[in-house]
């Protein structure tokens, strides 16, 4: 049965790792977010990874192979030489988030604070971290297994204390 993994990749290379596994029919999740960057000349909107050097991928166990032997993949993160499989809870949350247009952005890894459930609207059953920036409420969500975490901004209306 398929199940989620969390693929480590090259420096810079998640973009093509992700056009790799896509020629290959490989199921894979880049999530990506947008940035303006500023030269002398213009400014210009760009699209960066939310989780720097990694990817995810959902496969059976069996077929790890054809990702290891993807060019721009390093390796399925996991333990003891095992790719640990992530929660496909985690993986459909952040989907949603992204699908939904929500502003997001990267964040230091956060494990402990209070944790919230938003209760209302596309995101509601999603849990994580409440913080404010800006004056602004951001839930981060932080995914364990490679301890990254993304911060995305949701309605203060919408989010129950657990």
């Amino acid at each position: 049965m398929p199940k989620w993994y969390a693929v480590c990749t090259r420096s810079n290379h998640e973009k093509c790792a992700a056009a790799q596994l896509d020629l290959r029919s490989i199921e894979h999740f880049l999530p990506l977010y947008e940035s303006v960057r500023k030269w002398k000349d213009r400014r210009k909107r760009l699209e960066f990874p939310l989780f720097p050097g990694y990817l995810f991928v959902r496969i059976p166990l069996q077929e790890r192979l054809r990702v290891l032997l993807t060019p721009g993949v390093v390796r399925l993160v996991g333990f003891d030489n095992r790719p640990a499989a992530l929660p496909d809870e985690e993986i459909e949350a952040l989907r949603t988030v992204l699908v939904q247009g929500a502003r997001s952005e990267p964040h230091p890894y956060l494990r402990v604070g209070r944790r919230v459930r938003i209760t209302r609207g596309a995101l509601a059953g999603m849990e994580g971290v409440l913080v404010r920036k800006k004056g602004r409420v951001r839930l981060v969500l932080s995914i364990d297994l490679i301890r990254q975490s993304a911060m995305i901004e949701v309605d203060s209306a919408d989010v129950g204390v657990m």
